[in-house]
């Protein structure tokens, strides 16, 4: 009877990358019960609906990350195609361009950085560091020659100030069901794309890449194609978050989403996803996020300093980091002995 218990505990534990996720969710439970209780104002109706909207970005960014980091790759110009995306759609409103066009046209582009990353880690092997990191200037420099090397005027002065609002309510200022906009876009993704990633033959492709290239082509996986996907996954979820900052501010910034490549790996990392490829799911980057955004509005709503916050969360990172490579080391051994 205690066995038939206790086997669907031990099918939920035995998913992939699943302790790692409630290890994270355990840890935002306490940090952020440890914040209210120094400052009551966290537990506050409207600092949680703000810690969900600020959160939602993180989560999204971090799915695109997740996806790539599950391949054993990584994606340095996540944060230049947020500011891409934030500065042609801005640009192409502040030009009268209307809100749908514009966003298929901001779409349109950044996909292609996903392409072209993609074909240069999967098809051409360059080492993604090097490959994203040289489309992480490229996509910048976009960001910066759209609109004439500077930041973009409000968006309501090109279509009008009603469908700005609407443009704005829609990615930003706007509730259903007494919760911010953003967080309802943020969960949908997280729900497709936790779905395309633990339920579908392409998702198995993501982990057999990240798991044994070699293998897997021996299996009959296209690991260009794969691997392509991967970071169309990456440009899409950059194009929405680069949408919410726009929709944030009015405008478009060529500084928008400077860095959120860093907080995206962060967010996959705290939650589980390991750098190393193979292991880690959706659930975690959840976490990873929320414990990421927690920890900095925890800290800012305490009082400390600004580099302090980013040393602590640092410092998470790396000991996240650390326990995955110590954990695999410790897998290897067992096998070895064994």
């Amino acid at each position: 009877m205690n066995q038939t218990k206790q086997n669907p505990v031990k099918r939920i534990l035995g998913v992939r990358g699943m302790r790692g996720a409630l290890t994270a969710f355990a840890g935002l439970i306490v940090i952020y019960i440890a914040f209210g209780i120094i400052n009551p104002t966290v537990f506050s109706g409207q600092n949680v609906m703000n810690l969900l909207r600020s959160m939602s970005k993180y989560l999204i960014i971090g799915i695109g990350q997740s996806y790539i980091l599950i391949t054993g790759n990584i994606d340095l110009s996540i944060g230049s195609v947020v500011g891409m995306s934030a500065m042609i759609s801005a640009t192409l409103m502040t030009h009268g361009v209307t809100p749908a066009v514009a966003i298929l046209i901001t779409l349109a582009c950044c996909l292609v950085i996903g392409v072209i990353n993609g074909i240069l880690v999967g098809k051409f092997q360059l080492p993604p560091f090097i490959a994203t990191l040289g489309t992480m200037f490229v996509a910048r420099g976009v960001a910066y020659m759209v609109n004439g090397n500077r930041n973009t005027d409000a968006i309501s002065s090109g279509i009008g100030k009603e469908a700005a609002d609407k443009f704005q309510n829609f990615f930003y200022y706007g509730k259903t069901a007494g919760v911010y906009n953003t967080f309802w876009i943020a969960i949908v993704l997280f729900i497709i794309f936790f779905f395309l990633l633990s339920k579908t033959r392409t998702g198995r492709h993501i982990y057999a890449v990240g798991s044994n290239v070699e293998a897997a082509k021996l299996s009959g996986v296209s690991v260009v194609a794969t691997i392509t996907k991967t970071y169309l996954v990456s440009a899409f979820c950059s194009f929405v978050v680069g949408l919410i900052l726009c929709g944030q501010a009015n405008m478009g910034n060529m500084e928008a989403g400077n860095m959120y490549e860093m907080y995206a790996v962060a967010a996959g990392v705290i939650g589980g996803i390991s750098p190393l490829g193979g292991t880690g799911i959706l659930l975690g980057t959840l976490a990873g996020a929320s414990v990421w955004q927690t920890l900095e509005n925890g800290l800012n709503m305490i009082g400390v300093q600004v580099g302090i916050q980013r040393l602590v969360i640092g410092i998470i990172v790396v000991f996240a980091v650390l326990l995955d490579v110590v954990f695999r080391k410790g897998l290897f051994k067992k096998k070895r002995t064994s």
